[in-house]
């Protein structure tokens, strides 16, 4: 099956909002790693779906950095793009940044890389389109793509 044209960044580009609420927060009223992790497997979802227009699923999270706590009552925003596509898997990078509405304050809270893998209807590892860097941000995601893929890998060699 050839693989589909060339596409951008931008048209897969994934802006998810969600409002810290207390069903959300463990009992310091942080927001649970886990619901983090939820949002940040979904907003990478949709972009990876949204490049490859197929059903997607998620191979391995790595480079998870938590640097800020996300409090009850501040809004989480996840920026999902994808920085690199492989063969029939694709890399995701989604950052999360929290806000204050009280304040206006907006802080990176969290970064994420994830792999996805394209699948067909039988469930079997698809091709996937090329994806154009076009900004020196987008190549220099492009370029560190290529070697976390390298380090994952060699893990999974090592294995």
């Amino acid at each position: 099956m050839p693989r589909a044209r060339l596409r951008t960044v931008k048209e897969s580009q994934v802006e998810m909002t969600e409002m810290v609420l207390p069903n959300d927060t463990n009992r310091l009223g942080n927001l649970l790693g886990g619901r983090l992790m939820h949002m940040i497997d979904i907003a990478a979802a949709i972009a990876a779906s949204r490049h490859s227009n197929r059903v997607c699923v998620t191979a391995s999270v790595d480079e998870l950095h938590f640097l800020q706590p996300i409090k009850q009552g501040e809004v989480v925003i996840l920026q999902a793009s994808v920085n690199r596509v492989f063969h029939t898997s694709l890399e995701v990078g989604v950052r999360v940044t929290k806000e204050n509405l009280l304040t206006g304050e907006k802080r990176h809270a969290n970064s994420a890389y994830l792999t996805f893998v394209a699948i067909d209807d039988e469930g079997k590892p698809v091709p996937i389109a090329p994806i154009k860097p076009v900004t020196k941000e987008e190549k220099r995601r492009y370029a560190d793509a290529a070697r976390r893929r390298e380090l994952r890998l060699t893990h999974r060699k090592a294995r």
